[in-house]
């Protein structure tokens, strides 16, 4: 696609911070993709992506780009009212590597109407890295979505159970991020996601046994129980899912 003056101007500006070292080390990381310059971290690109303000189009450019900084932006200032099922399928087609597929949950995808769906259709998909985003938007809803019902979440611990077997690093260290975050929702999930991390943990996977075992040490922990013990137990209510700059 061609692309306006304004996005070229911008992938001009990504391109002349390169860090040769810095790319060395994301990929030490799993972060590896086509097109990586390596000289912008998170916080200096989220500033950036404030600069810009919300742009819909430009954050199509962006991610047409395959750069992977520029793609970190298109997640950061495109407009989540603007995404459509269509877009997010696009995107998760490309996704190369983790970092990009968790910005694009954490900082769009799950502003959008339609990241419950996509919770339940990407779990069911074989690409590592769509598979690993369906986690990732759980995770994420149950940290941002201050509004959705228990069951809600209660309805995914089966679709986390099933994927729990799944012996590639990045989805189930992506499994276990969401049964952890949706444990520590409130008191009744929490008694939810323990149980079924006790299911988890009798599969044949030592995958299964890793994300049971981790999950479980956490969920019970005197720390977090304190914590669910002061909240008071998430009531059902118009479905609200405010944005912020994401730093989970």
């Amino acid at each position: 696609m061609g692309f306006s003056v304004k996005g070229k101007e911008i992938l001009q500006k990504l391109a002349s911070r390169c860090d040769s070292q810095a790319v060395e080390g994301m990929a030490r990381f799993g972060i590896t993709t086509k097109k990586v310059y390596g000289g912008w971290r998170t916080p200096v690109l989220k500033r950036l992506a404030r600069e810009i303000g919300p742009d819909h189009a430009l954050a199509q450019e962006l991610w047409a780009s395959e750069v992977f900084e520029a793609r970190v932006l298109a997640t950061l200032i495109d407009e989540p009212e603007m995404v459509t099922g269509r877009q997010m399928e696009r995107w998760a087609k490309d996704l190369d590597n983790w970092a990009v597929g968790d910005g694009a949950c954490l900082n769009l995808f799950r502003y959008t109407r339609f990241a419950g769906a996509k919770c339940v259709e990407w779990n069911s998909r074989q690409e590592e890295f769509v598979k690993r985003a369906a986690f990732a938007l759980m995770a994420g809803l149950a940290v941002a979505d201050k509004a959705a019902s228990d069951g809600t979440f209660l309805q995914y611990l089966p679709l986390i159970s099933r994927a729990a077997v799944d012996e590639r690093n990045f989805v189930k260290k992506a499994v276990n991020w969401a049964l952890r975050q949706i444990g520590k929702r409130n008191k009744r999930l929490n008694r939810a996601a323990i149980a079924a991390a006790r299911e988890i943990h009798r599969l044949d996977s030592r995958a299964a046994r890793w994300i049971a075992s981790d999950a479980l040490r956490e969920l019970q922990s005197p720390a977090v129980q304190r914590r669910l013990a002061m909240r008071k137990a998430t009531r059902p209510q118009r479905r609200t899912c405010s944005r912020e700059f994401a730093s989970e």
